[in-house]
């Protein structure tokens, strides 16, 4: 039950971190947050602030990642609220990102709207990503199936590629042999823009794995990343053409051998507010990742057409709708005979409607989608979201809504080793989710804010290789997601901060046993000043003991550090450091996590 998630768990730092916010909360309001609405686009599929959506959405900014001076997307994705990351050691060790307890599958990931995830595995790789080529990040909490259709059982979240004017650049430099760099030039007129950009990070690492890992070997793990982006925009409001290309080319070594990776997503997109706001994108996601040590070789490919058409209907009431389809094939090719294990695609049709419509004091929405694959039956889903101003500074919403995810072509497909172990299943059903939330959210003066989220996530069919005695993939499962987040934020002269609580209880409703790797406490503050041209500050991030394969990781709580200048306009610095006080802790039994390091960076813009 949530009444017994105790704050007392947590780890020492994370209560004295509590307690900072405490002290801060009645302090900040003598001081002023930001008035100007932000604009968002993941939660409704439109441009709309985020303080009339009706879902919960997190942003971070590319101020907020140049202020952190990390070269990881790591360190800024698990200090929000309802993320727990898992990596297998450094810097491009493999990564994935839980929301809200749901499977790193069971979560939808946009690229400038286009799926990146391996039709393969289902999951998106992280750790390919370099935040130099991120403009910004939106994260919208709870399924958003209704809109977007399968994986979208946690949450959405989207990266938006930057996109700047002039020439810019920035060296980096950091710990275990760590160096890397960026240039990018743009130009920007009254009818659009061009521009591109690439980037270079190299590591040397440390040791991936530890005794207890299966694959042991006391060597140095690093990793390469090369990314370049391309983008260009043309026309205007009426009628507007924009396009971008995102590519990444990375090294991996792990204990025992390398991996190289190549992903590229592309985009093109035709857009006007003729007869309501409309637009119609072309995209394009390919992964190819070769593990020479296993000769394995994996393909995933994905081509997409989306259309939808936005109709005002006076001022208060709009319509969405749109009309998807795609085609997504996968391989497992063995390098070493030179046969495919296994290659097979599927084909998506579907299409959505949303209705939304806001009052004085009472804001609405409702939305309903039709997904139909190949191969096996399909699903609708269906949302529904109502918003309460129940006073000035008081707002009350409630959310409800379905969710899937299509197995993935390993599941769906695979042989399997050693005999036909753990072999996919081709009659395997979608696995499916129901979710309500509930959410307050309060704005003291103009210094001060803050909200409460209370919500749960069921679902069922899951899939799980533990069917006979060959262990093939099987629907068979139920798990409960369910949770508590409190979110504040305040300012007081030059001071900022910015907090999060979290309780979560993730349980398999077959077994009574807790998922793995959810962490059901954890607790986040960041505080900073600025003054001048320079800006310094601390973010503490904790975590309560949570289960793992052979016994429960134990709870630990790191304290970063980064402070950011200028020389000049033009030219500036950062400096972060990181785990200060070198506290030996895991996020996956039988994995290294850093410790006590440090990144340099010198920047120059227009």
């Amino acid at each position: 039950m949530l009444s017994s998630l105790s704050l007392r768990a947590l780890p020492t730092a994370c209560r004295v971190g509590c307690g900072w916010i405490a002290v801060l909360c009645p302090l900040a309001a003598q001081a002023q947050l930001p008035t100007e609405p932000e604009t968002v686009v993941t939660a409704t599929r439109t441009p709309l602030a985020i303080a009339e959506t009706l879902s919960t959405v997190d942003l971070i900014r590319r101020e907020d990642i140049d202020a952190a001076g990390s070269a990881d997307l790591v360190d800024l994705l698990r200090q929000r609220a309802g993320i727990d990351i898992i990596r297998s050691g450094g810097l491009g060790g493999q990564t994935s990102v839980f929301l809200r307890g749901a499977g790193s599958n069971q979560l939808l990931v946009l690229i400038d709207g286009v799926r990146v995830a391996s039709a393969n595995t289902g999951g998106y790789a992280w750790e390919h990503l370099a935040l130099d080529q991120v403009e910004r990040i939106e994260i919208v909490r709870g399924p958003r199936a209704a809109l977007y259709g399968s994986d979208a059982i946690g949450g959405v979240i989207q990266i938006f590629t930057r996109r700047d004017g002039g020439a810019s650049g920035s060296l980096r430099v950091g710990s275990e042999r760590t160096y890397g760099g960026t240039f990018a030039f743009g130009s920007r007129g009254e009818r659009g823009g061009f521009g591109a950009r690439v980037s270079l990070l190299d590591t040397e690492g440390f040791n991936a794995q530890n005794a207890d890992g299966f694959a042991f070997d006391p060597d140095r793990d690093g990793a390469t990343q090369r990314n370049a982006l391309a983008w260009f925009e043309l026309g205007s409001d009426a009628l507007a053409f924009e396009g971008s290309i995102e590519r990444a080319d990375d090294d991996v070594e792990f204990d025992q051998g390398e991996s190289s990776v190549q992903a590229t997503a592309v985009q093109a997109r035709l857009s006007g507010n003729r007869f309501g706001d409309w637009q119609l994108q072309a995209s394009g996601n390919r992964e190819d990742t070769e593990t020479p040590a296993f000769f394995a070789r994996f393909e995933s490919r994905l081509r997409q057409l989306d259309w939808q058409q936005a109709i005002g209907f006076g001022s208060a009431t709009s319509l969405l709708w749109g009309l998807t389809a795609a085609d997504q094939d996968g391989r497992s090719i063995d390098t070493f005979s030179g046969t495919d294990a296994y290659g097979d695609d599927r084909e998506l049709i579907a299409g959505f409607a949303a209705l939304r419509g806001d009052g004085d004091h009472l804001d609405w929405e409702f939305a309903l989608r039709r997904d139909d694959y190949s191969g096996f039956d399909g699903a609708t889903t269906a949302q529904l979201a109502v918003g309460w101003q129940l006073a000035d500074t008081l707002a009350l919403r409630a959310n409800g809504g379905d969710g899937f995810r299509a197995p993935n072509l390993n599941e769906l497909f695979s042989p399997g080793f050693g005999g036909g172990l753990f072999a996919g299943n081709p009659d395997l059903a979608p696995e499916r989710s129901r979710n309500w939330e509930l959410a307050l959210d309060h704005r003291v003066g103009d210094a001060f804010s803050h909200g409460v989220r209370l919500y749960q996530n069921r679902v069922r069919d899951l899939v799980d290789f533990s069917g006979g005695e060959t262990f093939q993939a099987i629907n068979i499962g139920r798990s409960r997601l369910r949770g508590l987040e409190w979110e504040a934020q305040g300012r007081m002269g030059i001071w900022s901060w910015r907090g999060n609580l979290g309780w979560q209880q993730a349980v398999n409703l077959d077994s009574g046993a807790d998922l793995l790797r959810r962490a059901p406490r954890k607790a986040n503050l960041a505080v900073e000043q600025e003054r001048g041209r320079w800006r310094w500050g601390a973010d503490l991030h904790a975590v309560a003991a949570r289960p793992e394969f052979g016994g429960a990781l134990p709870g630990y709580a790191l304290l970063n550090l980064h402070a950011r200048g200028e020389f000049s306009a033009h030219v500036g610095w950062s400096l972060r450091l990181e785990n200060l006080f070198d506290r030996d802790y895991a996020l996956a039994r039988g994995f290294n996590a850093p410790g006590a390091a440090v990144q340099a960076q010198l920047h120059w813009t227009p």
